[in-house]
């Protein structure tokens, strides 16, 4: 049995000279943003929820990514809509937000 409820990874990788990569969309602080609103929603969320940064994850070429475990769900997104419709969706509902899966 896992320690959390629901995992996330964040892609915060940055490459060099302006290679496309996941940092390059804001990824860091769509992190510290997912993190903070885990927080705010409080009891919302269901169980232990952790928010975590990763490197790599080889998702480069669809927009910057993020997996939920341990559903294994992949994600994309543009702005904080979107994080905060994950977070509402998947994290606090366990509903699979299906527009923005890789």
């Amino acid at each position: 049995m896992s320690h959390y409820t629901h995992h996330v990874f964040f892609c915060t990788n940055q490459r060099e000279n302006g290679e496309e990569c996941c940092n390059n969309h804001g990824a860091s602080a769509m992190r510290d943003y997912c993190k903070a609103r885990v927080k705010a929603l409080g009891e919302r969320v269901s169980g232990n929820v952790r928010i975590n940064s990763a490197g790599c994850m080889g998702r480069c070429e669809q927009g910057p990514a993020l997996v939920i475990y341990p559903e294994a769900v992949w994600y994309t997104y543009a702005n904080k809509a979107d994080i905060d419709e994950i977070v509402e969706s998947h994290l606090a509902k366990n509903q699979i937000v299906e527009r923005l899966k890789i």
